[in-house]
């Protein structure tokens, strides 16, 4: 098959060189509607596709950026994406998505990966084990977006969810509904500030209404201890009688536990999730949810991201922290319902 070129083009809309060039950089300023059309029509007919890698090197841009998420299967992740996919479709820009996996290995080998692909910025849920690369991104200029995770070393754009507040409605709607042994679960591994500030959340809710903090109902699950962890909770002499999960994949590890052990929820047991994953509203019981505006954690970093790309002044940006409130989503997992002689 033979590569159509830029002079194909031009010879048959008789037109130089730079007038198409032109015309691909849509520079229409000193270009009549009738040379466009036929340029327009010649581009149709030859079937040219622009050198990309070319037109991104003589620009110093290829209108793409990476997106790095923390783990591709938590729901959470996939209406970020989707949010950032969205709104920079309408802008012009391809999205290279990648899954760290949270491990530091992968998420440093996809920066390095995206580097050499030369996207134009790239919108990342850190571990945090590479913010030192980063940060030397950040230095030069480079637009780097957090999400979901704030981190003090990094002078950067980041969004995320008012989580200690979200967490802590959480816990106050439980001890209103009269519960005092409150269990937390938890995934295992680094404290991330998502994490700690959910964390915070529960003990200052607690610490309100006079409940002593027990740490035997925190619970922080693995991928080998899970099932005994939440086998050592369900046993305890004086076992909780509601459960907070701090996210939407915790939340599916607990109510597998309770399918399997037959535990009823809400007569067992009330239970309160951390995200509002998409089948949440559909469990026998549908499931109490702090609730993130996910989608919209992806639209604003995008916009942020794009903002500091276009932005010729670099100088001239100052960097944000947006935070979103946070939503309860009152449903029946914690009795609400019976509470209120609806059932």
């Amino acid at each position: 098959m033979v590569k159509v070129r830029i002079i194909d083009v031009a010879q048959k809309a008789g037109v130089s060189k730079s007038t198409v060039s032109q015309f691909l950089n849509k520079r229409y300023e000193f270009m009549s509607e009738e040379t466009r059309k036929r340029i327009a029509q010649a581009i149709k007919e030859l079937g040219f596709q622009p050198n990309a890698i070319a037109r991104s090197l003589k620009m110093k841009k290829t209108n793409t950026v990476g997106v790095i998420v923390a783990n591709i299967l938590h729901p959470f992740s996939t209406a970020v994406s989707r949010g950032v996919e969205d709104y920079c479709q309408k802008h012009g820009y391809n999205v290279i998505l990648c899954n760290a996996d949270d491990n530091p290995n992968k998420e440093r080998a996809y920066i390095h990966m995206l580097q050499m692909k030369q996207v134009d910025g790239i919108i990342i849920a850190s571990t945090g084990a590479n913010n030192e690369l980063l940060k030397q991104e950040i230095d030069r200029g480079f637009p780097v977006v957090l999400f979901d995770r704030r981190f003090d070393d990094l002078e950067t754009d980041m969004v995320y969810s008012d989580n200690r507040k979200g967490a802590y409605m959480a816990i106050e709607h439980l001890i209103q509904l009269g519960h005092k042994r409150i269990a937390l679960v938890a995934p295992a591994g680094p404290l991330l500030s998502v994490r700690s500030e959910r964390l915070e959340g529960y003990h200052e809710a607690l610490k309100k209404y006079g409940i002593p903090a027990d740490e035997h109902l925190i619970k922080f699950l693995s991928k080998t201890n899970t099932y005994t962890e939440l086998e050592s909770l369900w046993s305890m002499q004086n076992p909780p009688t509601a459960v907070f999960t701090i996210n939407d994949l915790m939340a599916m590890e607990v109510l597998t536990y309770f399918k399997q052990k037959l535990v009823r929820i809400p007569e067992d047991i009330a239970m309160i999730g951390f995200d509002d994953f998409p089948t949440a509203h559909l469990l026998a019981s549908p499931l109490t949810v702090v609730a993130q505006p996910t989608y919209d954690i992806g639209v604003r970093s995008a916009e942020l991201l794009i903002k500091h790309i276009e932005n010729e002044d670099k100088q001239s940006l100052k960097y944000v922290q947006h935070i979103f409130p946070c939503q309860l989503m009152i449903r029946e997992s914690c009795g609400f319902r019976k509470k209120n002689g609806q059932s």
